[in-house]
């Protein structure tokens, strides 16, 4: 069977395909996730997600082509690093490019590491956005999620890159 675009809009489109009912990203954006690691901290943000109804812990991330359709992975990266978090990197490079939901949505995002960084404005988003910036130590990650978790925040299942290492100890 063909695959049918049910709905669209600026952003996102609804598809069946068969049985299968899923979401996908509209007009070829695609998104890029970063891991900014800077002395022993990665930076993490939170901020309100409507579909969750509360804020959320992420990794800073955001969308490639929305603004410029010819922008690459990279200079999106570098763009929404800067607009989240305040923070510019020396260099950033692409680890791959992965699935979050494969079951439900096609959308995937290309993560990339940031190093080298160095704080140039308080950050915290676009207007409206509301993003706070933690600059956690990598060896106290495990406890700021578990002291996040417990005010309540929902947990971005990229932050499994850091935990995951833990999570497999006896």
């Amino acid at each position: 069977m063909t695959a049918e675009t049910v709905w669209s809009g600026k952003y996102i489109k609804v598809i069946k395909d068969g049985t299968w009912e899923y979401v996908g990203r509209a007009h070829g954006i695609q998104a890029a996730v970063i891991l900014a690691v800077d002395d022993g901290h990665v930076l993490l943000v939170e901020q309100f997600r409507v579909p969750l109804g509360r804020a959320c812990l992420e990794l800073p991330a955001g969308l490639v082509g929305d603004e410029d359709a010819g922008e690459s992975v990279i200079a999106s990266a570098a763009r929404e690093l800067e607009e989240e978090t305040g923070y510019q990197a020396n260099s950033i490079e692409s680890l791959g490019f992965f699935h979050s939901s494969p079951g439900m949505v096609s959308e995937g995002f290309t993560l990339v590491r940031a190093r080298g960084l160095r704080k140039v404005s308080d950050g915290g988003g676009i207007e409206g956005e509301g993003i706070t910036v933690h600059r956690v130590p990598v060896t106290e990650i495990a406890a700021f999620v578990a002291a996040k978790r417990a005010e309540g925040l929902a947990m971005d299942v990229k932050l499994l890159l850091l935990l995951g290492a833990g999570m497999l100890s006896d």
